[in-house]
């Protein structure tokens, strides 16, 4: 991605801020090998060695203290312990006169290097949808509802601090992987679970007025979960290109199986993940426009939510031509082949891709075949079966930032947090991480270890109290009983189901197959 000095004058924006970049600095790693005999008596040599190797021991000791010394410097620089006592999210600015601009409609030319702050703001409103799709779900084996969502949809927000978004939530999605699975694989311990089939997926919401004013349109966003359950990783290990639509577009077979499937033997999913959103995003759209209002549909997700985003809004363009849409996707993978993305970017679909440098799964599928082929297709055809990825790409370093730690850690990098923190601290490519972030740093830490020890912060920590029990009036620890207004019930989702397989032009929405 080429390098912006400044926003488009004609944009009338606040220039970013923008910072003077760290001084390179060079690591030098020894490897050290023990020695097979080392119960027999060192010769003069193998004890100067010895002293040789543990001074240069000792200096790689003093070196990494120094740095640690150091860096617990720069965090004092940024005043941790002030940060306890400011707010954790920045100011919402009124964007209701530029917010096409915000929402992808140059596809964020000289918006992202620098990165413009209302911008920024929006990419994090979003990133804190998918990841209430993490925070609010069930993963208690134990749990006789593991698998769904801990709280109604009335609740949702509150519980996971999120009532100053401006959105609420009106339908949660539910999808389930198509596939037989042997009894170890189970996510549920219980015979007798809420579902065997399906899991909660995700949830479709709308800004309420006075954010509707601010962002300077009604819009819908729907969010969606990444893999969790062990029957959505052997969806994700597939790697075949199935057709979808009536064009040459392919995408993975997996993850099209997650959106699509159904079946009327299950609770949950009498009606598709795709049916189910597509028919609350038409009710919402109905009932905005013809109060003569414009809408925006924002989809987002992590992961393979990310991958789901995609699929969903190649749906919602096939059906609503005329209303802006836009993906603002983290740590997703390729999704279909070359075919696929053009059609995307031919329905004006808009993609903002936010990636890791450390992260693999933006890698995959096609490692090695991918749209870097494209440049060949003289010789290879028009490469049907090359993935390829879509929209325009963020991509995050975690080496800028002085909280995390810089060793490997797949986990780690691949968390949405991770993810979050990044994006609150990025000024540009070429600087340092902004001393002014927002969000609480803390946050990394919640399911994984990527903070420095210097912060002091658990890592995991994310968890229910005394892991879900409590003490009854008998004194007794036990596992509560869910309320019963957040026990999942099937039958809203069921009766939608029925009447949109038996009429769906009357909600006028095709299927991906275009039948």
């Amino acid at each position: 991605m080429a390098t912006r000095n400044a926003i488009h004058p004609h944009h009338n924006l606040p220039a970013a801020h923008r910072h003077r970049p760290p001084a390179a600095t060079t690591a030098v790693h020894q490897n050290f090998t023990i020695g097979k005999n080392s119960h027999q008596k060192p010769s003069n040599k193998a004890i100067k060695l010895a002293e040789s190797l543990s001074n240069m021991l000792n200096l790689h000791i003093e070196t990494t203290i120094q740095r640690s010394l150091n860096r617990s410097t720069n965090l004092n620089v940024l005043s941790i312990e002030e940060k306890h006592n400011t707010p954790a999210k920045s100011p919402k600015e009124d964007i209701s006169e530029k917010w096409r601009e915000i929402h992808g409609s140059r596809d964020w030319e000289d918006l992202l290097d620098p990165i413009h702050p209302w911008l920024r703001r929006e990419i994090v409103k979003y990133g804190e949808f998918a990841q209430a799709t993490y925070d609010a779900f069930d993963f208690d084996a134990f749990s006789e509802y593991c698998g769904s969502c801990s709280y109604n949809r009335h609740k949702l927000f509150a519980k996971l601090g999120l009532t100053e978004s401006g959105y609420k939530v009106t339908k949660y999605i539910y999808a389930m992987s198509h596939i037989d699975l042997p009894q170890w694989i189970e996510k549920s311990r219980f015979a007798d679970t809420w579902s065997k089939d399906s899991n909660w997926m995700g949830f479709v919401a709308v800004s309420d007025d006075e954010e509707s004013q601010r962002i300077g349109r009604r819009d819908i966003a729907v969010a969606w979960r990444g893999t969790v359950a062990p029957s959505e990783w052997y969806d994700n290990m597939q790697r075949k290109l199935e057709p979808i639509g009536q064009g040459d577009s392919k995408v993975e077979h997996g993850f099209l199986s997650i959106y699509t499937s159904k079946s009327d033997t299950t609770r949950y999913n009498k009606s598709s993940a795709s049916e189910q959103v597509m028919l609350e995003v038409k009710r919402l759209i109905n009932y905005y426009q013809n109060r003569g209002e414009q809408v925006s549909l924002t989809i987002t997700g992590h992961s393979l939510g990310g991958a789901l985003a995609l699929l969903n809004a190649y749906e919602a363009a096939m059906n609503f031509p005329n209303l802006p849409i836009s993906v603002v996707s983290f740590a997703a993978p390729r999704v279909g082949n070359i075919a696929f993305r053009d059609e995307l970017y031919q329905m004006g679909v808009k993609t903002l891709r936010v990636t890791l440098k450390q992260d693999v799964v933006p890698r995959m599928p096609g490692i090695v075949f991918n749209e870097s082929l494209q440049k060949f297709d003289d010789f290879t055809g028009t490469l049907e079966w090359v993935y390829t990825h879509v929209g325009v790409e963020l991509k995050l370093d975690v080496r800028t930032s002085p909280y995390l730690k810089k060793g490997l850690n797949l986990v780690g990098f691949h968390m949405l947090e991770t993810y979050l923190h990044l994006v609150d601290g990025f000024c540009s490519s070429d600087s340092c991480f902004r001393v002014d972030a927002k969000r609480d740093v803390a946050l990394v830490n919640k399911d994984c270890d990527m903070l420095v020890d210097e912060l002091r912060i658990p890592h995991n920590w994310y968890q229910l109290a005394n892991k879900g029990l409590e003490r009854n009036h008998h004194g007794r620890w036990v596992k509560p009983k869910r309320d019963p207004e957040d026990i999942p019930s099937p039958t809203v989702e069921s009766h939608a189901g029925k009447v949109f397989d038996e009429m769906p032009e009357r909600y006028g929405v095709g299927s991906l197959y275009g039948v």
